[in-house]
């Protein structure tokens, strides 16, 4: 992780009417602190006269040593696959909903990012997943993703049917709508909503979450954070499998998944107090009286 900070990079909701108020602030709340602001250029393009320099997310995740990120979870979830391998930290402000990434709201923004740039903050480490897609002993597609791995169909009523492996061993063959490999991270996006388990973003695992499958016997089932997990599509018309709701590819029958563990992490910065378990009391409005 690059530490002190001297360039940070500054990224808004995509096509986001209200980021240019709070980003052009924060962008001169940190250059009157003598920070270097480089804005990214599809963002850049939403603020009129943008007096910061731009740059694609690529190049600037080469040459920044934060990344703060107005938006939403998704916005960052984005963020995270391009800049956690160049190992710059990054910080959410929410401009979402939900919010569990994005945990700095716009109010709270200016005071508590100027006390983690005087050191005042915890890092929190999150896997990544890396994934390949095999074609006749070829790879055809690769990537990261933050939240999960999924293998869906797309408009056809049929059925996927695929086998799935385990560090070469066979688990079971499925007939449903998918299969949602998640991080802990993931877990409460996606997979929560397919019913899988919350999982803690500290643990070392990954979790398998069958989409509507056929057979009620098949369940949900968390496995080794250094497994190899192996999917082999046996009947999969129109079907793709997405990484984070951001990139795509279109299956065929024989294609096999390969996912596994990133070499990388991706790292979380918050407030000092922050806590994992208050946030799902917030968001979950598990704080709620009955």
């Amino acid at each position: 992780m690059k530490l002190p900070f001297k360039n940070v990079a500054l990224i808004g909701k995509h096509k986001s009417l209200d980021v240019a108020v709070p980003l052009l602030s924060l962008a001169a709340f940190l250059s009157a602190r003598g920070l270097g602001v480089i804005v990214d250029s599809l963002t850049a393009e939403q603020l009129a006269d943008c007096p910061y320099p731009s740059m694609s997310l690529e190049e600037m995740a080469k040459v920044t040593d934060l990344a703060i990120v107005i938006g939403g979870d998704g916005t960052l979830l984005n963020i995270a696959r391009t800049f956690s391998p160049c190992h710059v930290p990054l910080i959410g402000v929410n401009q979402g909903r939900l919010g569990f990434l994005t945990d700095l709201t716009l109010e709270n923004m200016l005071e508590s990012i100027g006390a983690m740039l005087e050191g005042q903050y915890v890092t929190e480490r999150r896997l990544l997943l890396s994934a390949r897609v095999m074609r006749e002993g070829q790879e055809v597609f690769s990537g990261l993703a933050f939240n999960e791995v999924v293998a869906h169909r797309s408009q056809i009523s049929s059925m996927v049917e695929f086998e799935v492996r385990i560090d070469g061993e066979y688990l079971y063959n499925q007939r449903a709508d998918g299969l949602i490999v998640s991080t802990p991270t993931g877990s409460t996006a996606y997979a929560m909503s397919a019913g899988g388990p919350i999982l803690h973003p500290a643990l070392d695992v990954l979790e398998l979450v069958p989409i509507c499958p056929h057979t009620l016997s098949n369940r949900p089932i968390v496995v080794n954070g250094s497994s190899v997990l192996e999917i082999l599509m046996h009947r999969c018309s129109d079907t793709r499998v997405r990484l984070d709701s951001h990139t795509s590819f279109d299956m065929q029958v024989h294609d096999k998944i390969i996912v596994t563990r990133y070499s990388g992490h991706a790292h979380l910065l918050h407030p000092v107090g922050h806590s994992y378990y208050h946030t799902l009391r917030e968001k979950l409005q598990w704080n709620q009286s009955l």
